[in-house]
């Protein structure tokens, strides 16, 4: 590390020109190419993916996306002429819109269905000639255009789907620009220089810019989800703002010492650095994680997430300290500099509530150790209610016009019209063909059923399907009971005596199987996860009490976390006011990006805190003096790099988006018991109450374990030199090994 921060800071214009040419190159390519993301939930296997390829092959024409104009009067009918006239008019101005398939009205003798039993909604569905990813945003905004010009005082047009969610506003970067005011902000008040306060916000955002490029790139490569870019954008600024600030921090207090400016930066990044790698490797070794579960739709976002957090930390051992090498002294702010013109280099010793803090807790460890129990215990609890499920349209905010369409088709014609259930089969006989024509009538006697549509036959008569329409909406438990219903009883027996093999899909179908596959392996993923991040904790700190509190911490803040996500989204406690839509289940891939990113996070400040720790340890083998000053020194700047943390993901929030909006609220309030409650208080009062327990490692172990450290091999102490010392007479079985060490 030292060699590499030596050649940024001597080579400071190359290393800066390097980065802006690797921002600009990937920015450029992103342009050329454009986007290719893809929302792609089939999980090989499952029995809605096998009906979503069998609807493929057999119905080639129902490939596109399906979407829906819905309209709405009173008091008359949609039936009056004025109405009739002016939407028909209007479908079919729709239909002759550029990528638009086909459209399906309610005013001929199919369509009768289509019309409400009150005879106040209709509905048109829209066909697309691709699907929703593929479709692009102004074909889909020309429909949107079209069916609004329908719109009078006493005629309502709303229209809903995939495509259509397209066209609605995100917030653009609002968040983005929120949170980095609001960083700007927290780092001018910590630093007192705007220049340094600028550096780590620069570097952040020259790392998160090249890799949403990558991203956006990698879309074309891998099954990429949409959400990724932002979910990677808002993990990078989070991370890459606090590794540029702990190395500033670092920095500065090289200069406050009287080290020159090209030193104290060498000196910051061959230290401080060094905790940062370490740091960044834990968030990706959780990231990545993820590949274990071998589900695309989540391999593309760990290599999405990861490769954002690579190119950040990169920026900021590499970026940051030519960019300090440019600043020079201006690193520190004016009353600083003058003070250290006047009295010379003085030792930074911690003072006022941090320092008061730390004896605090020193003194009273079993009280706050409680308090802080029942605190992460209390937000936990929600997330015993915890169910995933499919979020929908009906979920998104009161103003979107996809909610209202949702709400409107809900009241007109039950709210299982939008998300109906597929049957999909082979057919291979008169017996299945009879068994298929009886199949309407016993669908229509089952409980939690709404409505069947008659079967239709492929072109070659092998392939049938029929719509089966719920009582119940699409991310009701009522409808994944059903779906079991319809695949653990119904279906069976209607198949005996047949070749029949009717499969069950559909939106809520596939979610479901998507879901349960994530839960099935969710304890391998959290297993390996927590695995790996102890395994890194055990290798840096020689000690087997320290990765174990890591990882009783970490799944204490994610199940805290989880529990605030289910209260606000599930719950719907002030979802509504806040802009995030009506209350719903939480998305079934959500708990296996959330561990990952929030068990990353984590151990930042776990690595952050007990490498100060560890360092006074090792100096005077005083456990308690070694947790009182490692809490004090690192506490204000912890805290600092919180605040900045969850400044940035609650700005998220901002977006639109209800998935980006769960990940914003679930990490910041991670991050804010992590490092308010977790890191110091938790953590430092179980350390004083175990001693000198915490650095206990087996000597067994610690002979086969390979050594790394988080801090350059010049920082280690005599106290650590006299323990080897101990340890290799021992293996040498040596008599007087005590009296030596004594």
């Amino acid at each position: 590390m030292a060699a590499l921060a030596q050649w940024c800071v001597r080579h400071r214009l190359v290393a800066v020109l390097l980065w802006l040419l690797a921002l600009g190159g990937t920015g450029t390519a992103a342009l050329i190419a454009g986007s290719a993301y893809s929302n792609d939930y089939d999980v090989p296997g499952t029995e809605s993916g096998r009906a979503a390829r069998l609807l493929a092959e057999g119905f080639p024409g129902l490939g596109g996306d399906s979407d829906t104009v819905v309209w709405h009067t009173d008091p008359g009918t949609v039936r009056a002429a004025a109405v009739e006239q002016t939407m028909t008019r209007t479908l079919a101005r729709i239909a002759d819109l550029p990528g638009v398939a086909s459209v399906a009205g309610p005013y001929d003798d199919q369509g009768a269905a289509r019309i409400s039993a009150d005879g106040h909604t209709a509905y048109a569905t829209v066909t697309f000639e691709d699907s929703a990813e593929n479709i692009d945003r102004g074909e889909a905004q020309a429909v949107v255009d079209a069916a609004g010009s329908a719109r009078t005082d006493g005629l309502r047009v709303e229209l809903g789907g995939s495509a259509i969610a397209l066209t609605e506003s995100s917030g653009g970067h609002l968040a983005e620009i929120v949170g980095v005011a609001v960083a700007a902000v927290v780092l001018f008040l910590a630093f007192g220089s705007l220049a340094a306060s600028l550096l780590p916000i620069a570097t952040a955002l020259v790392g998160v810019g090249t890799a949403y490029a990558g991203i956006v790139l990698l879309g074309h490569v891998m099954t990429v989800a949409d959400f990724a870019p932002m979910l990677g954008m808002l993990v990078g600024l989070g991370v890459g703002i606090d590794y540029a600030l702990f190395i500033v921090t670092r920095h500065r207090r090289g200069l406050k010492r009287g080290l020159p400016v090209a030193e104290a930066a060498e000196n910051a990044v061959a230290t401080t650095g060094r905790a940062v790698v370490f740091a960044g490797a834990t968030v990706c070794i959780a990231l990545l994680g993820m590949l274990i579960l071998r589900l695309d739709f989540l391999n593309g976002v760990a290599i999405a997430a990861s490769l954002t957090v690579v190119l950040t930390v990169a920026a900021s051992v590499t970026l940051l300290p030519a960019l300090l090498s440019f600043i020079g002294p201006r690193a520190l702010s004016r009353r600083e500099r003058r003070r250290l013109a006047e009295h010379g280099p003085e030792p930074e010793l911690p003072t006022g509530f941090a320092a008061r803090w730390s004896a605090f807790v020193e003194r009273h460890p079993k009280r706050l150790g409680a308090l802080a129990l029942v605190v992460i215990a209390g937000l936990a609890v929600p997330t015993l209610s915890l169910r995933l499920g499919t979020s929908d349209q009906g979920n998104r905010p009161e103003t979107a016009t996809t909610r209202q369409a949702y709400d409107l088709l809900a009241a007109g014609f039950g709210p299982g019209v939008n998300g109906p259930l597929t049957l999909v089969t082979r057919v291979e006989g008169a017996p299945d063909r009879l068994a298929l024509d009886n199949l309407d009538a016993t669908l229509r006697g089952t409980e939690g059923v709404a409505a069947v549509t008659a079967v239709t036959y492929g072109a070659g008569g092998d392939t049938a399907h029929l719509t089966v329409v719920p009582e119940s909406s699409p991310q009701s438990r009522r409808t994944s009971d059903l779906v079991d219903l319809l695949r653990t009883e119904v279906l069976p027996r209607a198949e005996a005596g047949t070749s029949l093999d009717v499969q069950v899909g559909g939106v809520t179908a596939g979610h479901d199987d998507f879901a349960e596959v994530i839960v099935g392996k969710l304890p391998l993923f959290v297993g390996v996860v927590v695995g790996l991040g102890c395994l890194l904790l055990l290798l840096a700190f020689r000690s087997v009490g320290i990765p174990l509190k890591a990882a009783v911490m970490n799944v204490a803040a994610v199940a805290a976390a989880f529990g605030v996500v289910v209260a606000v989204f599930q719950w719907g406690w002030g979802s509504e006011p806040l802009g995030l839509g009506r209350a719903g289940p939480i998305e079934p891939f959500l708990p296996v990006i959330m561990v990952s990113v929030l068990f990353g996070l984590s151990m930042d400040y776990q690595v952050f805190l007990v490498s100060r720790m560890y360092e006074e340890w090792l100096e005077t083998g005083d456990n308690r003096r070694a947790v009182r000053v490692g809490l004090a020194e690192t506490s204000r700047v912890i805290n600092s790099a919180a605040v900045i943390m969850i400044s940035v993901f609650l700005a998220f929030v901002l977006s639109g988006d209800r998935v980006i909006a769960m990940f914003g609220i679930a990490l910041a309030a991670a991050v804010a018991l992590d490092a308010f409650v977790l890191r110091t208080l938790l953590v430092p009062a179980l350390m004083h109450l175990l001693g000198g327990a915490n650095w206990w490692l087996p000597r067994w172990l610690d002979r086969r374990l390979p050594r790394i450290s988080i801090e350059p091999p010049e920082c280690r102490s005599a106290h650590e030199r006299l323990t080897e010392v101990v340890a290799e007479l021992e293996k040498e079985r040596q008599p007087d090994v005590r009296d030596i060490a004594g």
